[in-house]
């Protein structure tokens, strides 16, 4: 009988991971068909909310005293998950290839142990720290190259550097997420973040759009935003906490190193994108300093 639910946990958590994987390839097709990243993330992101709400705003109603109370934490939040995160990765794509951001973005769980030490939310040991060191030097391998001469001429790819800006907002995002205990369901958790979130992205859709970038209401445009609506934004978010009810958090956090896994696939079918030397280098900087990541001192 235990075996059931644990098939059926490990089915919800591929699903997720393929649908954030697939989200960076359809985020890459966004930038083939000129769809604005901004105005891609602010829709995205308002329409998940219109979808969320009238299962969430009774509770928020309900607790709206204490999000005013927290309503700095919950500006931070929605900024650097919702504004900025999910913003940069569509804009990134514009100018990298979807195997060096997903790479990139594989850091993430190191990065937060990083930003767990300085904010004093767990302590780090040395095995962290070299995976820190290591996983970082995998990131400029792949941003460089391997080739050292744009690090000493500063002559980067702006895809490749924003991806950097995406991943440390994440990781500062999911620090702070796990800070603290939440008097909210998680589902209505998710709803004030992205309303703090598309508070900050208004003013951005509008400049974006002041600017000349506009979307065009045509097929490729609705099929990209039904894919990034229903699926990475709503069914992965539910999907991931079925699973992790069913398993625990640390089996789960496993599957997460399958996204970049899935999203190179994908790329290379879909865009016929090579694995470069550089990404081998760097990946295997950045598999190493995950692995000695999670390894734990032993007392002696």
């Amino acid at each position: 009988m235990r075996k059931q639910p644990n098939l059926l946990a490990y089915i919800f958590l591929l699903l997720t991971v393929t649908f954030w994987a697939g989200n960076f390839i359809v985020g890459k097709y966004a930038s083939l068909y000129e769809v604005p990243p901004f105005s891609l993330n602010f829709y995205r992101w308002f329409f998940a909310w219109l979808i969320l709400a009238p299962f969430t705003l009774p509770e928020i109603i309900k607790k709206k005293e204490y999000i005013l109370k927290n309503y700095k934490l919950f500006i931070i939040l929605g900024v650097t998950s919702i504004t900025i995160f999910n913003s940069i990765v569509y804009y990134s794509l514009n100018f990298t290839q979807v195997i060096s951001g997903v790479l990139m973005i594989s850091t993430i769980p190191v990065m937060i142990m990083f930003f767990s030490s300085i904010l004093k939310i767990e302590k780090t040991n040395v095995f962290q720290i070299i995976g820190v060191i290591l996983s970082f030097l995998g990131v400029i391998i792949i941003i460089t190259k391997a080739n050292f001469e744009i690090l000493k001429n500063l002559d980067f790819n702006k895809g490749d550097i924003t991806m950097v800006v995406a991943m440390f907002s994440w990781a500062l995002y999911s620090t702070l997420l796990k800070r603290q205990k939440y008097e909210l369901s998680q589902i209505s958790l998710l709803q004030v973040v992205i309303s703090f979130g598309l508070i900050f992205l208004i003013p951005v859709y509008f400049i974006e759009y002041q600017v000349g970038f506009r979307i065009d209401l045509d097929k490729p445009f609705i099929l990209i935003l039904l894919y990034v609506v229903l699926l990475p934004g709503l069914a992965s978010f539910i999907l991931w906490i079925k699973g992790i009810s069913m398993i625990g958090a640390n089996r789960s956090g496993v599957f997460l190193h399958l996204m970049p896994i899935f999203s190179a696939i994908m790329a290379m079918i879909f865009f016929n994108e090579k694995f470069m030397f550089y990404h081998i280098l760097g990946a295997c900087f950045i598999v190493t300093g995950i692995l000695l990541s999670n390894r734990k001192v032993q007392n002696a």
